[in-house]
Order: structure tokens, then C-alpha cells, then sequence
């Protein structure tokens, strides 16, 4: 069975390399191309997690080596794919809800002219995540990790006749660029402190490195988690990655790039389970993301923009659980696949609505849609109701493990923790909610676009729709069916580990009060958004609001900090380049002209200059001589 390991990858990457090289000739069937490679890899997927299940949770870890890459004395790079209980979860999510998003693109891209290449794209962005959660080593998993990089770039900027598409682009791909810094010097700190990068070494002696050490790898490998994982301060580029076509943002937003971050922190559990000031560090973190994401959430008017603050949100509760320990690890994970289901239907309900709408994502040109798109209203709604923990759908036994987690850390962080994660509860449902009654409940209140054409909302083909119902059904029975019997957290401790912590709230009260949350959440919308006619243009609203338009200033801070500061500071270095640099190099190269120029009138070409000049000498020689026999 370790053969197939390989297999994961190479059926994308496959369907990459044809559709990318193939050409025109393939534009009639490269979506149904690109659409099979994926499916196939989600069947080799089926296959080898049947192989895992058959075998003792000892055995159940992997590998395949396929070759060394690099060897130079002793540092030495294989490339070897270890498939485990953690990274099999990672392949099931990405292949199944990716092949689903390509199914769902096939009709959503229908009239696109670049339809061929954007399936390329999509197969690229596949097989470079599966590469990073099947790494053995550090080093394998970077590759991934920048092709994942490569791949959104790609997408985000897919439309690149538009300068916001272009510009959206460019800014994932530099901000992510910080974050991946962070990666590398990780990697470098674990080769000088362990001799190798490959999970098993690092692992297995993490415990002889200095906390010291082990502190400063965690804290490169959290800000390499903050830059794919939309986490603060590196969350800017999230919102404006709404600019790519809308399966992206599904693709993206559930299944593949911003779950990077949470896989590397749970992956390195070896290394933050001895690096307490890490762990905080993660904490903290996911808690300030989790309400800075559930803020801006609350104030976008555009449908993909609403929903990507949401994303930054609930990432935000699974780096925060990751950041919690063995207490936490399980329900990350688990909040990061029952996310996959709920936000990959969300996202494509959106789709649906603007592929009905002539692609308007203004919600305040909606309205009543439900009589219109039947199938998208339920299949979104079901998400909906996942997302902000509707009892004993997906989201309510996932995000209220990660609340009561959070409150089991104990003392004074565990009330802080908790308290955030159920303040995000509330938020979370209050702009779900109003997502919600904006675009399918209420008048309609759409008008004609600038060139007279006005939107005769319909229901999706079928091509788009099933996606949508076999996500809701994900919405809706996944997280029941994880916790039968703890069946997910069995299935990943002996990865992970887990720890039952100390709790000073039982799991009843902690479940009472995020149905309290949820209710105020959604009370307050439906008094704002339900009983009252939507406002066809935006009030000025509070300080607050109108920061969250502004996805509370974080471009301006990143101008003024970062693109201003660096203007000042490239100006100064300028100057000293000019003043000091310049001036020892052009003084000294003044005085050695102005010497040259002096000594050179002693050249003259005259004999009787040159004669006096021998006499002078030999006179002074004599002189000398004279003098020192004296003495």
C-alpha cells in the first residue's frame, strides 16, 4: 500500500502538467481532466485510509521513500511521504472537497475562454498541498508550502485583466513571503540544533534541545502559520483574495491553503509541547485573529468579503485550540474538517447566488433570494447553521470542544482564553445571521448595472448543486458522526496526544452559555437586518463600524508601519550611502588625484630639472653620511 503514497500526488500533478502544456486542443475536455485527476487521487485516498483502519493504531504510520534529493557531507534530503492518522485526515478533506470544488467550477467557469488553465491551476494547488501534509522532513514540506504559494497566486490573480485581481494577487504572494521566512530560519535552527529536519530526528530529540532553542523554532514556525493561515498581523492579503473566481476562495478558505498553518503547529507538537512561551504565543495569537476576523466579518456588505473574515475567525479558534496543547490538538483538527464542509458550502452558495445575480456581491442588492434558488438557500443555510454551533449540526460539537478546551487550560488564561472564544460565539452568530437575512430573507432589492441589465435570479445547474448538497450533508453530520463513541479523537491521538485538562466549568455549562451567545447573536441580527427594511446604502455607522469596513485599518497600519516606514528608512540609508559611504570613498579618491597631480609636475621632461634633481639628491646623501660619521 505505501506505493499508492506517491499516487496522491502525481494524479494531479499530472493533470497540472497536461492541462498546463497541452494546449488548445484539449479546451473542450480539460476541465473534465482536471475534474477525474482529482477524483482519482481522492480514490487512492479511500483505498489506503481503508488500509489504516485495518491495521492496530501502532502501525498505523506509513512511509515511501523515493529518492535522495540532496547530499552534501551531512546534510542529506530524501524525498520520503509518510502518511499517518493526521496527514491521511488532511488528504481525505483536501482531495474529497477539492474534487467537489472542481466538479462545482465546471459550470461555474462554463463560459470563461481560460477555463483549461484555471483547472490546471486548481490541480497544481492540489497536488502542492498534498505534498506538504505528506512530507517527511521540514525541508519536502517547504517545497509544498511554496507551491501552495505559487498555485494561490496564480488563482487569486487568475483574472488579471482586472487591476484588483492583479493587485490582490501580488499582495498574498509578498505578505505570504514573510511568513515563509519564518519557515525557512525554522528549518536552518532545527539543522544546526538536531543535525536533520526530518520529523523523526527532530521529534524524537527535541527534548535535548534548550527551551531557548525550542522557543525560537516555535515562534518561526507560528509566524509561518500566520502568513498562510491569515492569522495576525499577517491576515491583510485574506480579504483581498475575494478578487480570484469564487471556487478559489472555497478551495482556499476550506480545504487547502489557510489549514496550512494549523497542520504545521499540530505536525510540530514535539516541539511546542516543551516551548511553553510558544504555546502562549499561539494562543494569543489565534485568540486576537478569532475577534479581529469575527469584527470585520461583522461590517462587509460584499458576500466573499463577509465570509473571508469568517474564515480568518474560525482559523483563528483552531490556532487558538493548537495553542492550547495535547488539551487541544484533536479538536483543531476537528474543527479544521467539519470548517472544510460548512465554509467549501458557504462559499459556493455564494457562488451560486452570484452566478444567478450577474455576479453582484453586494448584499444590500439582494433580498428574498430563497424563492428564487431553493436548493441554494437550504444547502447555504445548513452551513449557516453549522457555522454559528446549531445544536448537533457540524460546528456545535467541534467549536464547543475548542471553548471547553479553552477553558480547561486553567487559572486566569483559561478564563481569558474561554471568554474570547465565546465572545467570537456570539459575533460569529450575529454576522452569519445578517449574511443570511440580507441575501435570502426580506424585499428584493436589486436594480439594473451600469449597462441597463437587470439580474433574473435563478437556481444553478446541477453541476453546481450537488457539490453544494453533498457539503451540506458534511455540514450537517459530520461533527455527530466524529464524536460517537470520541471516535475522531482516537483516531488521532496516538499522533497528537490529548490531555483532558482541568476544566472550572463543566461541559454542560460551557454548552449553556454558547447557546446563550448564540441566541443574543442572532437576536440582534434579526432586530437589525429582520424587522427592519436593509438600507440600499451603508449608514455611516459607528468608530467601530467604519474601522471594520476597513478590516479595522489594518492597510493603513501596514502603510504607515511598513511601506512608509520603509520609504524612511531606504531614504536614510541613501543618505548615509551618499554622505558617508560615498564621501570616505570619493574624499579618499580626491586626495590620492590631488597627491598624483602635485607629484606629477615633478615629471616636467626638462634635463636641467631632472639634473638639479639628481645634484639635490646626491647632496642630501653626503650630507648623511657626513652626519652619521660624526655621530
Amino acid at each position: 500500500m505505501e506505493n499508492l503514497i506517491a499516487l496522491l500526488i502525481a494524479a494531479p500533478l499530472l493533470g497540472a502538467a497536461v492541462l498546463l502544456v497541452g494546449g488548445r486542443r484539449l479546451d473542450a475536455v480539460g476541465h473534465w481532466i482536471g475534474t477525474l485527476l482529482s477524483a482519482a487521487s481522492f480514490v487512492f485516498g479511500l483505498i489506503l485510509f481503508a488500509d489504516l483502519l485495518g491495521k492496530n493504531a501502532e502501525h498505523r504510520t506509513l512511509t515511501q521513500h523515493l529518492w535522495t534529493w540532496i547530499s552534501v557531507g551531512s546534510f542529506q534530503a530524501d524525498v520520503t511521504f509518510r502518511l499517518d492518522q493526521l496527514s491521511m485526515t488532511f488528504v481525505l478533506l483536501i482531495t474529497g472537497v477539492g474534487s467537489l470544488i472542481h466538479l462545482y467550477s465546471v459550470g461555474y467557469m462554463e463560459h470563461d475562454e481560460r477555463r483549461r488553465r484555471f483547472f490546471g491551476y486548481l490541480n497544481l494547488f492540489l497536488a502542492a498541498m498534498l505534498l506538504l501534509v505528506l512530507a517527511d522532513n521540514y525541508l519536502l514540506l517547504y517545497v509544498g508550502w511554496e507551491g501552495v504559494g505559487l498555485a494561490s497566486y496564480l488563482l487569486i490573480g487568475f483574472w488579471q485583466h482586472k487591476p484588483s485581481a492583479a493587485t490582490a494577487a501580488k499582495k498574498a504572494f509578498l505578505v505570504n513571503r514573510v511568513g515563509d521566512m519564518g519557515l525557512s530560519i525554522a528549518i536552518m535552527l532545527m539543522f544546526t540544533t538536531f543535525g536533520s529536519f526530518a520529523f523523526g530526528p527532530v521529534f524524537s530529540h527535541a527534548g535535548d534541545a534548550s527551551e531557548g532553542r525550542l522557543t525560537a523554532i516555535g515562534l518561526m514556525l507560528l509566524l509561518a502559520a500566520c502568513g498562510k493561515s491569515a492569522q495576525v498581523p499577517l491576515q491583510s492579503w485574506l480579504g483581498d483574495a475575494m478578487e480570484g473566481p469564487t471556487p478559489v476562495s472555497a478551495l482556499i478558505h476550506a480545504a487547502t491553503m489557510v489549514t496550512a498553518g494549523v497542520y504545521l503547529i499540530v505536525r510540530s507538537a514535539a516541539i511546542f509541547n516543551l516551548a511553553p512561551d510558544a504555546q502562549l504565543a499561539v494562543t494569543v495569537v489565534g485568540a486576537v485573529t478569532l475577534l479581529f476576523g469575527a469584527i470585520v466579518g461583522c461590517a462587509k456588505d460584499d458576500i466573499k468579503k463577509a465570509l473571508a473574515g469568517s474564515t480568518m475567525s474560525q482559523i483563528g479558534y483552531m490556532i487558538l485550540a493548537a495553542g492550547l496543547g495535547p488539551i487541544g490538538y484533536v479538536f483543531a483538527i476537528m474543527h479544521l474538517v467539519t470548517h472544510g464542509f460548512f465554509k467549501a458550502g458557504l462559499f459556493l452558495g455564494a457562488g451560486s447566488v452570484m452566478h444567478g445575480m450577474n455576479d453582484e456581491v453586494d448584499m444590500r442588492r439582494y433580498g428574498g433570494l430563497r424563492k428564487y434558488m431553493p436548493v441554494t438557500f437550504i444547502t447555504f443555510g445548513l452551513g449557516y447553521l453549522a457555522i454559528i454551533g446549531f445544536p448537533f449540526l457540524s460546528g456545535f460539537f467541534s467549536k464547543d470542544a475548542i471553548i471547553e478546551a479553552a477553558f480547561a487550560k486553567g487559572g486566569t488564561q483559561g478564563w481569558i482564553l474561554g471568554g474570547a472564544a465565546l465572545l467570537g460565539a456570539a459575533i460569529t452568530a450575529f454576522y452569519m445571521t445578517r449574511v443570511m437575512l440580507m441575501t435570502f430573507f426580506g424585499e428584493k432589492r436589486w436594480q439594473p448595472d451600469e449597462n441597463g441589465n437587470e439580474p433574473h435570479p435563478h437556481e444553478s445547474p446541477k453541476v453546481m448543486t450537488i457539490p453544494m448538497v453533498l457539503l451540506a450533508f458534511g455540514s450537517v453530520f459530520a461533527g455527530g458522526l466524529f464524536s460517537i463513541g470520541d471516535r475522531f479523537l482516537h483516531w488521532l491521538e496516538p499522533v497528537t496526544g490529548h490531555s483532558e485538562g482541568h476544566s472550572p466549568v463543566s461541559a454542560a455549562t460551557v454548552t449553556a452559555a454558547t447557546m446563550v451567545c448564540l441566541v443574543i447573536g442572532v437576536g440582534i441580527a434579526w432586530a437589525q437586518y429582520g424587522r427592519k427594511p436593509v438600507p440600499a446604502v451603508a449608514p455611516r455607522g459607528s468608530l467601530l463600524t467604519r474601522a471594520a469596513r476597513r478590516d479595522l485599518l489594518q492597510d493603513d497600519f501596514n502603510h504607515v508601519v511598513l511601506v512608509r516606514g520603509g520609504e524612511h528608512l531606504t531614504r536614510s540609508l541613501v543618505y548615509v550611502d551618499h554622505t558617508l559611504v560615498d564621501g570616505v570613498v570619493n574624499g579618499t579618491a580626491a586626495g590620492f588625484g590631488g597627491l598624483s597631480g602635485r607629484l606629477r609636475r615633478v615629471q616636467n621632461g626638462f634635463v636641467r630639472s631632472y639634473a638639479v634633481s639628481m645634484f639635490g639628491g646626491a647632496a642630501l646623501l653626503v650630507a648623511a653620511t657626513l652626519l652619521m660619521r660624526a655621530v
